[in-house]
């Protein structure tokens, strides 16, 4: 695959960030690019990738080195997801949910307790995490849980069903929102850490998928799983802030997934481009094409410019829900224009595997739903605007 630089964006990068940059497309090249259409095919997870991600620092590159992670900032975990992504996004939104949903969530609001034991083997990938709020009734609406916490004194009793959670089945630690006091509505909300294999808590069937068919997508019940209480997270009634505050850093690794759709799919039509020959000529040549490219070159661009804007506000310490948002439906927007249009560009063969493309307009799919969908996030920017 071709890899094309942008000047525009490159030089606002310092060097670390950069060669962050240049690693992760390294190992997208190296280590995701062969297999990834039969991955795609036949459902496979990454499991020997994601091991590799975790041994590389891509698995906790937020987290502090105190506690096994990579201490990065903001910018350079959006310069490897979009580069990640550009080839397999399957692979990148395990990382993403593991880094930005799983890991941040602990290291910014678990205690030492809890980060010594869980957040370590998560960010250096010996363990994989999972961040389990969309419910078959609620979505993503933390307001609405069905799924309960009984406080039982020094437990907690877990019943209900999750839904939609990316490494339902590969993970080994589970971040689980759930009511604990209904009367007191999201001021009720819990979030507890479950372990994979807790007693009563079964993992049900994977889901079969139009896109990132190598990411593993399940259900999860919980009938009657004990959690001690020292796994809850923050105060009692913590759950519905942990989930929002979450949730704003996890759109900007979606968003990142979405510019890395969008760029793959230009970067492979710009090559394809210059080598297909219609009417005697390369089709770059061809006026039809140019437009194309040039719209797909605009949209990649501005989309990599909001998601690098919310990474450095967010890395500053000021509130990114506003930019978080923007940078995630302008970004999924395109990944699903670009993608459509790089099909488009290949004529016959981006209808078909080989040719990459049309996996990626499948997988551009889901970042417009996934983490609150378009909708949802213009709400979002709508408050941020008038407030």
């Amino acid at each position: 695959m071709a890899i094309i630089d942008t000047e525009i964006s490159a030089a606002f990068l310092t060097e670390e960030q950069q060669e962050v940059r240049m690693a992760a497309r390294e190992f997208a090249q190296r280590e995701l690019l062969p297999g990834v259409i039969e991955r795609d095919t036949h459902e496979i997870f990454p499991a020997e990738q994601i091991k590799k991600l975790g041994e590389l620092g891509f698995m906790g590159m937020m987290v502090s080195p105190e506690y096994g992670g990579s201490g990065m900032d903001t910018v350079s975990y959006v310069l490897a997801m979009e580069e990640l992504s550009k080839i397999d996004a399957s692979a990148s939104v395990c990382m993403s949910v593991n880094n930005s949903l799983v890991c941040w969530g602990l290291e910014k609001y678990g205690n030492e307790e809890q980060k010594r034991k869980y957040l370590v083997p998560l960010a250096t990938g010996a363990k994989l995490g999972a961040f389990c709020l969309s419910e078959p009734e609620a979505g993503s609406d933390a307001t609405s849980q069905r799924t309960t916490a009984e406080d039982k004194g020094d437990h907690y009793l877990l019943n209900g069903t999750k839904n939609w959670i990316t490494n339902g089945g590969n993970a080994d630690i589970y971040l689980v929102i759930a009511q604990t006091n209904p009367e007191l509505r999201h001021k009720g909300i819990n979030v507890l850490i479950v372990e994979k294999g807790m007693e009563g808590f079964t993992i049900g069937k994977k889901e079969e998928k139009m896109g990132i068919r190598g990411s593993d997508t399940h259900s999860l019940m919980f009938s009657d799983v004990r959690v001690p209480k020292e796994n809850r997270i923050g105060v009692d009634g913590f759950g519905f802030r942990f989930a929002m505050e979450t949730l704003n850093g996890g759109r900007i690794g979606i968003a990142a997934q979405a510019l890395g759709i969008a760029s793959g799919a230009y970067e492979l039509s710009v090559q394809y481009s210059k080598e297909r020959k219609a009417f005697g000529v390369p089709i770059s040549q061809h006026q039809a094409i140019q437009f194309k490219l040039a719209d797909m070159a605009l949209k990649v661009e501005n989309s990599r410019l909001l998601c690098l804007q919310a990474a450095r506000i967010k890395d500053a310490g000021l509130d990114y829900a506003h930019a978080s948002a923007m940078a995630k439906v302008y970004a999924s927007e395109a990944a699903m224009w670009v993608s459509t249009e790089a099909v488009q560009v290949h004529g016959g063969y981006g209808y078909v595997k080989e040719y990459h493309v049309e996996r990626m307009m499948r997988d551009a799919k889901i970042t417009q739903i996934y983490e609150g969908t378009s909708e949802v996030q213009r709400i979002v920017i709508s408050r941020g605007i008038l407030k």
